[in-house]
């Protein structure tokens, strides 16, 4: 009869959550995730909005990302790089928790948290319904962000500015983007996950506790990620930011395809790739902090 070894103990996955993680934890991590991950990097984010409007007004034409830094500092100050930050704080807990109880209430459902077995199809399903109803509650949020963002903003606070893109527009500019982020969403999620289960198996074969390679790992493929999703976020930036535009091409835009003609006769296939850079180098520290 073999021996018990009694400094042998169960294999531990540190990349997972114990059992006894309740629901009510999981939207907590995932609220302080979500916060962190927006607001770490949000002066780059903003350079990213100014870089991807199509059709600037003449004070909002950047020849780069350097370009744009130096003349919206000094022209409008430091603290214009965190106009709109407070939408990102008060949306991103909220819908980081609604992803992490939706992900976890469906994948319980379906039976995906029974450790025994191999449920992909429970996983694939719950983080879809994750991504369907964070993305609802976050794209409001977003689209006031973006109207913040964007040079010549009158906007001082989310309150005001949604009650101004409200009057003026409806309820549907809050969601002309929707469809657009979805389409953006599931792709990122996709290519990130495939990327980090690459990169993490080139650089920690063993799986063993390495929290820097996990860090590495899980930066590379966000951005990697971001760097190929980029025509979609570009697209969602004109529907987002359409109320504001002169062009009564961009302010008539209802969706992806329409929007899409509009930045390929602008600019060409280069113009899906605007603001390639800043996104990448958000994507990267942020996707970092979440993993």
């Amino acid at each position: 009869m073999e021996a018990h070894n009694p400094l042998e103990v169960d294999e531990y996955d540190y990349e997972g959550l114990p059992p006894t993680f309740t629901l009510g934890y999981n939207m907590l991590a995932g609220a302080f995730a979500g916060i962190a991950e927006h607001t770490v990097m949000y002066p780059v984010d903003l350079l990213k909005t100014r870089l991807q409007v199509i059709n600037p007004s003449p004070g909002a034409i950047y020849s780069g990302l350097t370009n744009a830094f130096t003349t919206i500092t000094r022209i409008e100050g430091t603290q214009s790089l965190w106009r709109g930050m407070t939408s990102v704080i008060v949306g991103a807990g909220p819908a980081h928790a609604v992803y992490f109880a939706t992900y976890e209430a469906v994948k319980q459902a379906m039976g995906g948290n029974d450790r025994t077995t191999h449920h992909p199809l429970a996983a694939a399903t719950s983080g879809a319904c994750a991504t369907i109803a964070s993305d609802a509650l976050m794209n409001p949020f977003d689209v006031i962000k973006q109207r913040m963002q964007i040079h010549g903003s009158t906007h001082r606070t989310i309150t005001q500015c949604a009650r101004r893109v409200y009057h003026k527009e409806g309820l549907k500019a809050f969601y002309v983007s929707y469809p657009t982020t979805l389409c953006m969403t599931v792709p990122y999620t996709a290519l990130q996950f495939m990327a980090y289960e690459f990169v993490s198996k080139v650089m920690n074969p063993s799986r063993a506790y390495d929290p820097l390679t996990h860090c590495m790992a899980g930066g590379l493929a966000g951005g990697f990620a971001a760097g190929l999703t980029t025509p979609l976020d570009v697209i969602k930036t004109l529907l987002q930011t359409r109320g504001t535009a002169t062009d009564a091409r961009i302010r008539s835009a209802k969706g992806l395809w329409v929007a899409a003609s509009i930045i390929k006769q602008q600019y060409g296939y280069g113009g899906f790739f605007r603001g390639w850079r800043p996104r990448i180098i958000t994507a990267m520290p942020s996707t970092a902090i979440c993993w």
